[in-house]
């Protein structure tokens, strides 16, 4: 079974565990365990291309795990598998562990292994580099001018994000959806700064459709809502790199823009990393009903992508 991926699991019960050994036997080469310990173990002295955690265990949550195995081994694909989608967990699985996928107990079966296995092939590429180039982290790249682009009804957050920002790197600030889609065609953006609105914001959608055009573009949301079902759309089909609740806390803002730019400047380094963040894939076409110069937007950002 050498040429099957490994893929490790870690809940604290046994019966989910062995449902789970069944529904991948010879899909994978599966490790499965009740202890954290024992996970970190493997992760540190095998190849181990996906690891998928539970969220509520004793002694270690799942997304303090997945953050143990991203700083162990930065190549293994993570995902949190839990029927506990409380906002914490949802917030720290993307802040912390940067999950590929948020997946949900009870689970469909089709789906889990297809989703599992996806980022089990992502993670066998990276592997399979690693040991005939540098390590990405050892790549010192090019820091280039870079864009960032906040997108704010307010206006109060992109001169906060200014600050933070050396001169080289351009800050530009917009209120509405369709500025933000101007901007977007006319440049490259390194990181999107979105602020969402209330019910209804055009916003979610659009981060979205970005991501698939753009898996390179990484994307800070900054959210009023404490919403779990939000946060978790956004992780599986927005690929959001951090969710921030409003208004954000000065300090961790300030980190996520710096990782975001490093991270940014590593995907267009390397773009063979892309496919680590790209999204859950929905066939979509913007509605006739929008106005013109959006659609407009949209079809040159579609063109552009293709190219």
């Amino acid at each position: 079974m050498a040429d099957l991926p490994t893929i490790a699991f870690i809940d604290d019960e046994e019966r989910i565990l062995r449902s789970l050994r069944m529904l991948f036997r010879g899909r994978a080469n599966v490790l499965a365990t009740t202890s954290a310990p024992e996970l970190l173990d493997w992760v540190r002295t095998r190849e181990v291309h996906a690891v998928v955690s539970d969220q509520r265990m004793p002694g270690m949550g799942g997304v303090e795990v997945l953050r143990e195995v991203a700083a162990r081994s930065p190549s293994t694909m993570r995902l949190l598998l839990t029927g506990y989608a409380d906002m914490d967990a949802v917030v720290g699985s993307v802040n912390d562990g940067e999950i590929y996928r948020f997946l949900e107990k009870p689970w469909d079966g089709p789906r889990l292994v297809e989703t599992v296995l996806g980022a089990a092939a992502v993670a066998r590429e990276d592997f399979a580099a690693a040991r005939t180039t540098p390590a990405v982290a050892d790549v010192a790249p090019a820091t280039p001018a870079a864009d960032v682009l906040v997108l704010d009804a307010s206006g109060q957050l992109g001169g906060e994000v200014r600050s933070m920002l050396p001169a080289a790197i351009r800050v530009g600030t917009v209120a509405t959806l369709e500025a933000a889609l101007a901007e977007l065609v006319a440049r490259e953006t390194a990181v999107l700064v979105a602020v969402l609105g209330g019910q209804g914001d055009d916003t979610v959608d659009a981060i979205k459709r970005l991501k698939q055009l753009r898996p390179a573009m990484l994307v800070i949301v900054v959210s009023p809502m404490q919403d779990s079902r939000l946060a978790i759309d956004l992780i599986n089909h927005g690929q959001v790199f951090r969710f921030l609740l409003a208004p954000p806390v000065r300090e961790l803002l300030r980190r996520s823009l710096a990782s975001a730019l490093e991270r940014h400047a590593q995907l267009r380094a390397t773009p063979r990393l892309q496919r680590r963040h790209e999204v859950e894939h929905v066939a979509r076409s913007p509605a006739p009903s929008l106005p013109g110069r959006i659609l407009d937007y949209w079809r040159r950002l579609r063109d552009g992508a293709a190219r």
